[in-house]
């Protein structure tokens, strides 16, 4: 009943074709259950190039980069990873550029993991004490309308801005079962 069902299928081919529309060119990430199948569409996108982070700063100074060099992209992580971002995010908010995150939620919904309880409690204020804007989504119909909005307020206004996927959205995780 808690774990992540077939529904993340619709939601991410909407994501998926959100980023072509929106020219999203980079999508970067440190591998995660929750954005399976996102990734793996971007993986096998030709026109995007999908790039496997060793940790999650690195996908900070890539949006960086890609801004700089006229191009639009998005990292893609777990919030377990956003305490390694915390440094980080001041290059896009002291240099004003776009960026762009969805994160997927741990240490809430059902989770087994007492250590993930911390880093998920603070996620939100911890994006927002770093000058991000933070949309949460709770239900797959809200996904892709939350991902547009956040796109376009990232993209057209200059903005650092996160989309967190919930724990009750995706499922909880539960290592018994097998689940990765």
């Amino acid at each position: 009943m808690m774990n992540a069902s077939d529904s993340s299928k619709d939601w991410a081919d909407g994501v998926h074709e959100l980023f072509k529309t929106h020219q999203v060119d980079i999508v970067s990430f440190v591998p995660d259950g929750g954005l399976r199948r996102l990734i793996a569409l971007c993986q096998a996108d030709p026109g995007m190039h999908a790039v496997t982070l060793t940790t999650e700063q690195e996908g900070i100074a890539l949006a960086a980069g890609a801004f700089l060099g006229g191009k639009r992209a998005a990292l893609l992580m777990q919030s377990s990873g956003v305490g390694n971002c915390v440094n980080m995010l001041s290059l896009p908010r002291v240099c004003n550029m776009a960026f762009l995150s969805l994160i997927t939620m741990r240490g809430e919904w059902g989770e087994f993991n007492p250590w993930q309880i911390p880093m998920g409690q603070s996620t939100p204020t911890v994006l927002e004490a770093c000058g991000v804007f933070v949309y949460r989504v709770d239900t797959t119909e809200d996904v892709v309308p939350t991902v547009e909005a956040a796109l376009l307020l990232a993209f057209q206004s200059r903005r650092r801005v996160a989309v967190l996927l919930s724990q009750k959205l995706l499922g909880a995780k539960n290592f018994a079962r097998g689940d990765k």
